[in-house]
């Protein structure tokens, strides 16, 4: 990586634009950047780190950017950092911007800008930049992958500050494991260890989890065995419990078995004896059940003797009832013929009701012969009805016709009414449209008359309120002013007052036996002393700083007041010199009169759709009234022929009703009469008709009773049975038979009339016996079912609990190997003899190539005294792993780091840091690095010494790689002359460069 340039704008103490040219300053291979402090050195390349990273190192990057401003910058100034460098064979230009506060654009105030990146690359072949990305968190991955550093290496490994590495060879172990953890980034070995104690201890917990289950499954087997020996005393996690409880199961696994046999030994014989108590039982049963079956059919018969004569009547009524089964067809007919016969007598009586008496003894010819003369009567009156009927239509077209002629009138009054008015109302009409377009013109008119004038005023409202802060500025300016004044005066004060002391306090910086800062001399006989209120560097510096922020104030004061001043200039001239109270009443003149003009310019369109709707409103009403006309003449054409009908019917219908009120009456008077004579007629036919089969069917029914030996219709009609009395004779008589025979098929068997002749049988004492054996085989059972289930639980617990064991076995060895590579990896384990942490070995090997590395640039500056060697031994009760000596060829010994002088200390820790960088290079991909910085420490050094130190840094020059070295040291001004000089001045620090 090699630096080209490095540009910087309103950035830390550069309150301008400064440019840093590195090829130039390169071209001689080592350059020193140097300047008083606070000027500004560090800042350089502060800037180099926040153009590659984004931002600064340490706590100097804090509130997200905003602090790297600088003070001095005017406040339209952009802070910003552009650095040009050649990284892995490609020319870069990065450019950063830090977010930043600038004034508003429009109004009072401040905003905040977003924070901005560019990166771009040259293209030798175009000659010309091609943009990259402008994303932050593109750039940034691009540049870590390119250089192959973090900030923390790159601030380490390029920007090297010698104070940390001093503080490192005396610093710890844990101290050297931080730092170098952060720049061999080993958090990967860290997370190994953690890894290795989680899964330990996870492992750990699986195995006690798996000894609690399997501890659990024990207990429930010592439950289930009941009084099997107590478990061994063992806890989860300890050794041989899963032997010790699977020697246990097998014993209480015996246990049961025993108990077993002996269980299904009682079962057997119980089941035997109630075997032979259900037999005797079985048999004493079927004597008792054989005696009651005796007993009961004795019973039966004897039932059987009491009902004989019941029995007897039965069987001759059914025989009755069979012989009546031949008349029941006649007598069924019979019944039915003389219902008949009812029911038409009872319909004739009522049609002859009906009519006049002159029918009372007509027959039913004669009833007949009347229904067909009235029939012919309304054939008659069909003529007449049609001409009613026509009548009743002509009737309603009358009507009809004097309802349209009275909405006609109607019509034309309204129309008439309504177009006697119109050209009044068309003009009325004419006269809004005409008002509300000039109502429009002139609002127009007021609206292009009133935006300049509302400028006016809010111009003349900004020239008031400008000129009252112009007032509060000048007076702001000149309380600033007085105060700065009164600041650099003090200052000057103290200034005198510490010029005229100095002497003192250069005395105070004198040591015996060292030349003199004024004179050389080595002596100090009367050394100057303080007085009381002697004013030192640091007072003459507060009061000076005091009055560089007192007059940045006032000129800050009067910037502002410049700004105002130039305002209310701008603002007067647009608003001229009119008061603000009669411009705000012009302009609120002009408004309502603009708000009037347009309230009457909107009633335009209505007007117009008014006129529209008003002239088709003419239209219509003047052709109803034509339309009107013409059906009145056509009316009166059709109410003449209507009448000239009407009239002619009306005579005919006069003649046809005779004294009736209507053709309509007439007929229904005679449409009735026939129907009442026909009915009746019809009523007599059938009467006649069911007289004649009434007395057929009564000489049928004697016949019939006759031949089935009944002596009159009336014996046979009584024997006649219906088919629920029929069913309940028959059920009766079929009931004696079956009855009857079962009895006879009861006293015929042999067993049940021996056991008739036995003694009763005792029954309750047979089942007495068979219920005890049924309870002995009950509990032999339930006995032997205990401990059936008690071995099946035992065997599957057993089965489980061996299960558990053996699938445990991988789990407990790999908590073996787990526990012992991660007391390996943490440096617990007895196999690490130095207690020493994976991590720390790692470092530790780091460690040694940087202590190698150091050592070749450490013996060139030592003249060949020193090398740095690592050492892994134990620092009292600690690890081991990251001790760091140094051994000393003129003595042979080999001491702690710590013991070195403060000159030696900085060219070992300047080797250490040069060594590390290399390594840090080898380790980030070697990437090359042509440009190194190293931070102070040069003025511990004799001149011998730093002459040693610059050529083993002018040996990095080699294959054009350049140095630079940030020091206050003057001897080195002039042993090195290319320079980068920062001069800090009351406008901020500016940037003096010299060439070789």
């Amino acid at each position: 990586m090699r630096l080209h340039r490095l540009d910087l704008a309103a950035f830390g103490p550069f309150g301008g634009t400064e440019s840093v040219d590195f090829d130039d300053l390169s071209a001689a291979g080592l350059f020193l950047l140097h300047g008083p402090t606070g000027a500004g050195k560090t800042s350089v390349l502060d800037a180099v780190c926040y153009a590659l990273y984004g931002s600064v190192p340490g706590a100097r990057q804090s509130g997200q950017g905003m602090n790297l401003r600088s003070d001095h910058a005017s406040p339209t100034t952009r802070t910003e950092v552009r650095l040009e460098l050649t990284v892995a064979g490609r020319r870069l230009e990065v450019t950063r911007q830090p977010p930043w506060e600038r004034p508003k654009k429009r109004g009072a105030g401040t905003t905040v800008e977003k924070a901005q990146s560019w990166l771009r690359e040259y293209d030798a072949a175009a000659g010309s930049w091609k943009d990259l990305s402008r994303s932050h968190q593109e750039i940034g991955e691009e540049i870590t992958q390119l250089l192959g550093m973090s900030r923390e290496q790159f601030c380490q490994v390029v920007l090297l500050p010698q104070g940390d590495f001093a503080r490192f060879l005396r610093a710890d172990a844990e101290a050297r494991g931080r730092l170098l953890g952060r720049l061999f980034d080993t958090h990967h070995f860290a997370a190994v260890e953690k890894r290795l104690a989680d899964r330990r201890r996870e492992t750990e917990a699986r195995v006690r989890e798996g000894d609690a289950a399997l501890l659990a499954d024990a207990h429930r087997m010592q439950q289930a065995a009941g009084d099997a020996p107590d478990l061994p005393d063992l806890a989860p996690g300890d050794p041989g419990l899963a032997d010790a409880v699977l020697a246990w199961a097998a014993v209480a696994r015996s246990t049961a078995r025993e108990r077993l046999t002996i269980a299904h030994c009682a079962r057997a014989a119980a089941q035997s004896a109630r075997a032979e108590a259900d037999r005797v039982l079985d048999d004493v049963r079927e004597v008792a059940r054989l005696q009651r079956r005796f007993a009961e059919a004795r019973e039966r018969a004897a039932r059987l003797e009491e009902r004989a004569d019941t029995h007897r009547e039965d069987r001759a009524r059914m025989e009755r009832a069979r012989k009546a089964e031949a008349v029941a067809p006649a007598l069924d007919l019979r019944d039915a013929a003389e219902a008949e016969h009812r029911r038409a007598r009872a319909e004739e009586e009522d049609a002859r009701a009906r009519l006049s008496g002159e029918y009372a003894d007509a027959g039913a010819a004669g009833l007949a012969a009347a229904a067909r003369r009235a029939s012919e009567e309304l054939g008659a009156l069909e003529s007449a009805r049609r001409a009613e009927r026509r009548l009743a239509v002509l009737l309603t077209e009358q009507a009809e016709l004097d309802d349209e002629e009275r909405a006609d009138e109607g019509v034309l009054q309204d129309a008439e009414g309504w177009l006697a008015e119109w050209e009044t109302t068309r003009a009325g009409l004419q006269s809004r449209i005409e008002s509300a377009q000039e109502a429009a013109a002139r609002a127009e008119q007021l609206a292009v008359r009133r935006e300049p004038a509302e400028q006016r005023l809010a111009a003349a409202r900004q020239r008031d309120q400008l000129g009252r802060d112009t007032d509060a500025a000048q007076a702001r300016v000149l309380r600033l002013a007085e105060r700065a004044s009164e600041a650099r005066t003090h200052w000057l004060d103290l200034k005198e007052q510490r010029l005229s002391g100095i002497a003192a306090e250069l005395a105070a910086g004198l040591v015996d036996g060292r030349p003199c800062a004024v004179c050389g001399g080595t002596e100090h006989p009367a050394p100057a002393q303080k007085v009381a209120g002697h004013v030192d560097r640091e007072a003459e510096e507060e009061a000076l700083a005091a009055f560089q922020r007192a007059d940045e104030e006032r000129a800050g004061a009067e910037r502002q007041l410049a700004l105002a001043q130039r305002a209310l200039a701008a603002a007067s001239a647009e608003a001229g010199d009119t008061p603000t109270e009669r411009l705000a009443a012009t302009v609120a003149e002009l408004e309502r009169e603009h708000t009037e003009a347009r309230r009457r310019a909107v009633d335009l369109h209505p007007a117009q759709e008014a006129l529209l709707h008003a002239e088709q409103e003419r239209d219509r009403r003047a052709a109803a009234r034509q339309e009107a006309a013409i059906r009145a003449a056509s009316r009166d054409t059709r109410r003449d022929t209507l009448e000239r009908e009407r009239t002619a019917l009306e005579a005919e219908l006069t003649q046809a009703r005779g004294d009736a009120e209507s053709v309509a009456e007439l007929a229904g008077r005679l449409e009735a009469r026939a129907a009442r004579l026909g009915a009746a007629a019809e009523a007599a036919r059938v009467a006649d008709d069911t007289a004649q089969r009434l007395k057929d069917a009564d000489a049928r029914l004697a016949d019939a009773a006759f031949r089935a030996g009944f002596d009159t219709p009336r014996d046979a009609a009584a024997a006649v049975l219906d088919d629920a009395a029929h069913r309940d004779l028959q059920h009766r008589l079929d009931a004696w038979q079956s009855e009857e025979a079962a009895v006879r098929a009861v006293l015929a068997e042999a067993e049940t009339t021996a056991a008739g002749a036995q003694p009763p049988a005792d029954l309750q004492a047979a089942e007495r016996e068979a219920e005890a054996a049924a309870r002995r085989l009950q509990n032999t059972v339930s006995a032997w079912d205990a401990a059936e289930r008690r071995r099946i639980e035992l065997d599957r617990l057993s089965a489980r609990a061996t299960a558990a064991v053996r699938g445990l076995a991988p789990l407990r060895e790999e908590y073996d190997r787990v526990a012992r590579l991660a007391g390996l990896a943490a440096g617990t384990s007895a196999d690490n003899e130095r207690r020493m942490r994976l991590e720390a070995y790692v470092l530790a090997a780091r460690l040694e190539q940087v202590a190698a590395a150091a050592t070749v640039r450490l013996q060139r500056m030592s003249s060949g005294r020193y090398t740095l060697v690592h050492s892994d031994d134990r620092a009292g009760r600690g690890r081991s792993g990251l001790g760091l000596h140094v051994v000393d060829a003129w003595t042979g010994r080999e001491r702690d780091t710590a013991t070195l002088s403060g000159g030696e200390t900085f060219f070992a820790s300047l080797a250490l840091a040069l060594g590390l960088a290399d390594v840090v290079t080898d380790e980030a991909g070697g990437v090359r690095l042509d440009t190194l910085f190293i931070d102070e420490g040069f003025g511990s050094l004799d001149d011998q010494t730093l002459d040693e130190v610059l050529d083993v840094l002018d040996a990095l020059r080699e294959r054009d790689r350049s140095v630079g070295i940030v020091s206050h040291v003057a001897d080195l001004r002039r042993r090195v002359h290319a320079q980068l000089e920062i001069v800090k001045e009351r406008t901020g620090s500016v940037v003096r460069q010299r060439g070789r």
